[in-house]
């Protein structure tokens, strides 16, 4: 038996994992996973007991370690040797262990709402018996005031805390009883990124940031309004801190993007960007200039060659000229860029060829003129 799951994104992209929260399901990332499998591919999983996972996957005095071997096995099914992991809470324990005893298995990390320790064994020991002897009832009641700030709820996983297994839940809960990983932390040689919720009462910013304090190199994130399931409350600024952190594209796209077209450009298109244009710069930053223009398969030249083509078909003349510059930039003589307006009269038309020489023509008269 392996933990339900679901699988998102290209087969060919890194892996990222995702672990849940206790009393959740993988649910608990529907509004940011399939933005992540973009650019990954991403598993999440639900803990035994809880979502599609059997119960009998754990027993009574279960630890994160049973939890995290579970998640290795998974992961061995589905041939990912290597993998970013991210996990909320009890996901988060599990992702921390993992770095700890298996870091060759695990490339960067992300704990969201989590701690190394959760606040001693006694109260999750009673938790653990209060579920065994009355079942989940009770706790799901309260557990919009556990997860979530104001009057946020998702039904949907108040629904899956509602109905988990409870002998599943409460070996969930006595593996939180056990788990205490203070000492191991600047072990961790995993990239880490820490993310707090600033109104969570169960793992506070503080615990976060004593992970922080501890593992070499991390970096914490707060985010403002969110509770204990951050990545459901609040999962935009979820999205853009694991972004940041797991996905290289954007930092090595806005340096791409200012290599290509100058930094006078970039900088002209940062001042302009507003909170309503800010995905779409994100966006051509993160899979234009990140990935495509990454891509080693064609040379910048051929790139520009290429751009030059598509935009006198379109007929988009004020980004030709920045691409007539950006082809300078990238190695085209004069007499080359002039050869691909020449092709592109045969394969696009003659009135627009007609246009983009003038636009070319300009352009690099300018060039001329400054240098």
């Amino acid at each position: 038996m392996t933990l339900n799951h679901l699988v998102e994104g290209p087969a060919s992209a890194a892996p990222l994992l995702l672990g849940p929260s206790l009393g959740t399901s993988y649910a608990l990332w529907d509004k940011v996973a399939p933005e992540l499998s973009v650019s990954h591919r991403v598993v999440r999983w639900d803990l035994p007991g809880h979502g599609g996972s059997p119960a009998g996957l754990i027993g009574p005095g279960a630890t994160v370690g049973d939890l995290a071997d579970l998640v290795l096995a998974l992961a061995d099914y589905l041939g990912i040797e290597r993998f970013a992991y991210a996990g909320v809470s009890l996901g988060g324990a599990v992702g921390l262990h993992l770095a700890v005893h298996h870091p060759e298995r695990v490339d960067s990390l992300a704990v969201i709402c989590s701690s190394a320790h959760f606040n001693g064994a006694k109260p999750w020991r009673e938790r653990a018996e209060q579920v065994r002897r009355d079942g989940l009832d009770r706790l799901a009641e309260n557990a919009n005031a556990r997860w979530f700030a104001g009057d946020f709820t998702v039904p949907e996983l108040v629904r899956d805390h509602r109905e988990a297994d409870p002998e599943a839940y409460a070996a969930c809960c006595d593996a939180l009883a056990a788990f205490d990983l203070t000492d191991r932390l600047p072990e961790i040689g995993a990239r880490t990124l820490l993310i707090a919720g600033r109104e969570d009462p169960a793992t506070p910013p503080a615990h976060l940031r004593q992970i922080a304090d501890a593992v070499p190199g991390s970096a914490l994130v707060e985010i403002p309004g969110a509770s204990h399931l951050a990545p459901a409350q609040c999962p935009q600024a979820v999205l853009a801190a694991l972004r940041t952190h797991f996905d290289g594209a954007p930092r090595r796209g806005m340096e791409v993007r200012r290599e290509v077209l100058g930094d006078a450009h970039v900088d002209r298109a940062q001042a302009r960007q507003t909170p309503f244009t800010a995905r779409f710069q994100d966006f051509i930053s993160r899979y234009a200039w990140g990935e495509i223009w990454t891509d080693p398969t064609l040379t910048r030249r051929e790139r520009s060659m290429v751009t030059l083509t598509a935009l006198i078909a379109h007929g988009h003349y004020d980004e030709l000229a920045m691409h007539v510059r950006a082809a300078r930039r990238n190695g085209l003589t004069p007499e080359e860029i002039g050869a691909v307006l020449l092709q592109s009269a045969v394969y696009c038309g003659v009135p627009a060829a007609n246009s983009a020489f003038a636009v070319a023509q300009r352009v690099l008269a300018e060039e001329s003129g400054e240098s």
